[in-house]
């Protein structure tokens, strides 16, 4: 065995500054004599501090939990003291923002990064806090002013010890509006901590004695496996749901003979993956039951079904075959159910008017198809074709059917989009700040259009990210499904900086 030691950075951005300014000197301060130096560098361990600070807050602070530390701080103020010299050393009037954004924000902290939404929240950090701005004596630079006015020392010309003197003065705590997110966020945090703190607690619950239902855990647990059985939609153990080979026949009959169209690929795709996710389900709640009667010997992963059953949890085994979820066994039952009558209305009735996007496997395959299918009808090239997105006022289906001229040639409404990091303006149709307590909004239904990519734009709007779940996009980039373009009249870096995105499966 062996043990990775780390020094984690103080809680709280007053002690993480003045953690990283303890680690500066007089001499460090000396290494260029462009007057401007000293107030940047103030200006790099403010945003040191922040970004380290934002990894707090989860997945809306970062979608990855990147490993920022001191040598980032230090190759960073390295590299801006010899930009610096070279400025004042010729005579530039001018500060070269343009290379200090650049290496600190792309190759130092930036070299880190490696999902796309995550490269933008630190650019916008970057565009915040590094510009001429900062020393407009007209009006003063402020890095937050909520709950305290963090600002730069009032001379440029500060010593170490005047700046820590300074940065003595800020509040122990702060509000996650200094990092630009929501309120909403710390409550988020929370929540986080506590479900995770549930989750460890119900896992070492004693696994004898009475479950204080008058039954034993293993009558739950057979009781449980025999409901869960009766819900699972199969005809035969070999096939599952569908019969793959006869959808495929009715779909060709439906088209005059025809291959399947591009939706129908993906249709057929689906209930394949489908089946094997219920030949899976009940397969092992068989074995399951025949284990706790006795019949056969409980093996390890029958082992660890029965415990997510007996706690409420969806079972790793199974999840290797589903859709991402966050939801828990009861919950996620309520949607496999729903997935299922999806896919049955789907081969019965055709392509539905309002697609149900979160009850697909691969729903990035279904928006390709639709670009697909309006690139055959049009003669469009597929690789300069793409998709463009607007949120409609409609909330069901009937809404739609009531209107004329509603019907789509191309693309598809879209149901099922909760919207975090925002609120949603139903009247304006655009954006607006998150409500106090309200973490999750519904979106109503959303317009997908193929569209050909020169004539895409996107003014007004802010590019957001749609991801699976709240657990939005791992390092290995997995999660993300496409991005909407979401109209609104704040500049976009507002809403960057609250880490507003938008997820298909709501969290219990």
């Amino acid at each position: 065995k062996s043990f990775k030691v780390v020094t984690e950075p103080p809680d709280g951005l007053k002690l993480n500054m003045r953690s990283t300014l303890s680690k500066i000197d007089e001499d460090l301060l000396e290494e260029s004599q462009h007057q401007s130096f000293r107030p940047l560098v103030y200006a790099l361990t403010f945003l040191h501090a922040v970004i380290q600070e934002r990894r707090k807050y989860g997945k809306i602070g970062w979608n990855v939990m990147y490993d920022f530390n001191e040598s980032d701080f230090s190759i960073s103020r390295k590299l801006m003291a010899l930009y610096l010299t070279k400025a004042w050393e010729d005579g530039d009037e001018s500060m070269p923002w343009g290379s200090l954004k650049y290496l600190v924000g792309d190759a130092m902290y930036g070299g880190r990064v490696s999902d796309d939404m995550d490269r933008r929240v630190l650019s916008t950090y970057l565009n915040e806090y590094f510009g001429d701005f900062l020393f407009d004596t007209n009006n003063k630079f402020f890095f937050s002013r909520d709950g305290f006015d963090y600002s730069l020392p009032v001379s440029r010309i500060n010593t170490v010890e005047e700046i820590r003197q300074y940065v003595e003065t800020f509040p122990l705590t702060n509000s996650p509006a200094v990092f630009g997110l929501h309120p909403n966020a710390e409550i988020g945090y929370f929540m986080s901590f506590t479900n995770d703190l549930w989750h460890t607690l119900i896992s070492l619950q004693p696994r004898t004695g009475d479950t204080g239902s008058g039954l034993s855990r293993e009558e739950q647990i057979y009781n449980t496996a025999t409901d869960l059985l009766s819900k699972i939609p199969i005809i035969k153990s070999d096939i599952g749901s569908f019969d793959v080979g006869a959808v495929r026949n009715e779909l060709m009959a439906k088209n005059g003979g025809e291959q399947p169209t591009p939706c129908q690929v993906v249709l057929l795709q689906e209930i394949e993956l489908w089946n094997a996710l219920c030949k899976r389900m009940s397969s092992s709640l068989i074995l399951l039951k025949k284990a706790l009667d006795g019949e056969i010997g409980m093996s390890e992963r029958l082992d660890e079904i029965s415990d997510a059953l007996f706690n409420g949890y969806l079972p790793l085994f199974w999840a290797k075959l589903a859709p991402a979820t966050e939801k828990r066994l009861g919950s996620w039952m309520v949607h496999f159910i729903k997935r299922h009558r999806q896919y049955e209305k789907w081969i019965k009735e055709g392509e539905p008017q309002v697609f149900w996007l979160s009850g697909l496997h691969i729903p990035e395959s279904y928006l390709t198809a639709l670009v697909q299918t309006t690139c055959r009808r049009k003669g469009w090239p597929l690789d300069k074709s793409t998709m463009c997105t607007f949120v409609t006022k409609y909330k069901n289906v009937d809404d739609i059917s009531k209107e004329k001229g509603n019907t789509l040639m191309d693309g598809s409404y879209v149901s099922g989009l909760y919207l975090e990091g925002a609120g949603w303006n139903s009247d304006l149709s655009q954006l607006e700040r998150q409500k106090p307590k309200e973490l999750v909004v519904e979106l109503p239904f959303l317009q997908v259009v193929p569209i050909e990519s020169s004539r895409l734009k996107s003014q007004g709007a802010f590019r957001t990210p749609v991801y699976t779940t709240s657990q939005r996009r791992n390092a290995a980039g997995v999660g993300l499904v496409f991005e909407a373009d979401l109209s609104t009249n704040i500049h976009a870096s507002f809403w960057a900086l609250q880490g507003v995105a938008i997820v298909m499966n709501k969290s219990d």
